[in-house]
């Protein structure tokens, strides 16, 4: 028996179990099932890590920049260098994209994010290495953007969750039902909680209990790339083609989303290498003219937790099931928003309520209901 079954070990669970543990509030028992210790396949493991402030949805922004502050303060609360960065975000769009660039950033500005729209000379006057070409609008974070080391901050919250207390146990959840999950070992444990963040299984997980979760795992390509030219730190930059690129060390990193029809659910982990080929170098090459000259020199893949239903977060209660909690769906955002869900989730269970953040416009009733809470900037 323990008080709380957390499902997912990446950082989005570990993140849950970190704040449920140092939570004054709770003395309970928290288990944390993970089926891969090595984390191989973990989104966490495999992600940009990149956080920005520069959403549509103003919960969105709220969280990140929750996670920025948290950031920030990782040596002190986690013991951990992230080697964070804020150099910012650039959006680029074409005509076509103005408008909704436009409303975006009032939504941004109404936030109190730190960003500016910058016309085409006045893009390539503050980055000379960017062309403007085809491009009407960009959008620029002075603040409170940038990348950092996402694997060391769920290395982190998992450490300091285990001299905690919490138990992490290495199998795979094949049955759930309100209060108990069955594992492929055959052990059953029992729960007063229950809390899907299987990242992108968590609708497979879901399903054991006839839940429809609509997550799926979608496969993303990152390409790791030289330049032989040394070029200013640029912002991570969003080309109106979909490619995105930025500094990591002497190299660069860039990727895209694949092309339509070409983005099944659980395609195999394999890197797809003619998107560089088709995609990603064709649009660096007009973009940067330094980067015609680009060398691939390594590259990986891995799944995005992708939500089917709205590209958000599904966080919170089951509003039928008793004990089941969602933490999942994040598509692509879930790491820099890690400890601010973590936190609220924590704050659910503990106190029965949200206290720090009201996530609760993020609930599974929108699905069930059909409601869905668009974010126009994913990336």
């Amino acid at each position: 028996m323990s008080d709380i079954v957390i499902v997912g070990g990446g950082v989005i669970g570990s993140s849950i179990a970190w704040h449920l543990s140092g939570d004054p509030g709770f003395e309970g028992s928290v288990t944390v099932i993970e089926r891969d210790a090595t984390y191989t396949r973990a989104s966490s493991a495999l992600s940009a890590s990149s956080i920005r402030q520069q959403f549509s949805t103003p919960l969105n922004i709220q969280l990140s920049r929750h996670g920025i502050g948290f950031l920030r303060q990782a040596r002190i609360l986690l013991d951990v260098d992230l080697g964070l960065r804020e150099p910012g975000y650039l959006f680029l769009v074409s005509s076509a994209g103005e408008a909704v660039l436009r409303a975006n950033n009032a939504i941004q500005r109404s936030e109190g994010c730190a960003v500016e729209l910058l016309d085409p000379a006045a893009l390539v006057g503050r980055f000379p290495a960017i062309s403007a070409e085809g491009v009407a609008l960009a959008s620029h974070g002075t603040a409170n953007e940038g990348w950092f080391d996402g694997p060391a901050l769920m290395q982190g919250f998992r450490r300091k969750a285990r001299e905690r207390g919490v138990d992490y146990v290495e199998d795979e959840v094949v049955g759930l039902e309100p209060h108990r999950v069955t594992l492929r070992s055959g052990r059953i444990v029992e729960a007063h909680t229950i809390v899907i963040a299987a990242g992108p299984w968590s609708g497979e997980v879901a399903a054991m209990a006839g839940i429809a979760l609509p997550v799926e795992p979608r496969r993303r390509s990152v390409f790791v790339f030289d330049c032989r030219e040394t070029l200013p730190l640029l912002p991570l930059t969003i080309d109106p083609s979909g490619v995105w690129f930025r500094p990591e060390g002497r190299f660069w990193l860039a990727g895209t989303t694949p092309a339509p029809g070409n983005d099944p659910a659980g395609a195999p982990l394999e890197v797809q290498h003619h998107e560089w080929d088709d995609l990603v170098w064709p649009a660096l090459a007009r973009r940067v003219p330094a980067f015609e000259a680009a060398k691939v020199v390594s590259s990986w893949a891995g799944y995005y937790e992708y939500n089917t239903f709205d590209q958000n977060g599904i966080v919170g209660r089951h509003p039928e099931i008793d004990g089941i909690v969602f933490a999942t769906g994040f598509s692509g955002h879930g790491i820099q928003q890690s400890p601010a869900v973590g936190r609220a989730v924590a704050e659910l269970i503990v106190h029965g309520s949200y206290r720090t953040l009201d996530l609760s416009h993020f609930g599974y009733e929108r699905i069930s209901a059909g409601r869905p809470v668009r974010e126009l900037n994913v990336v």
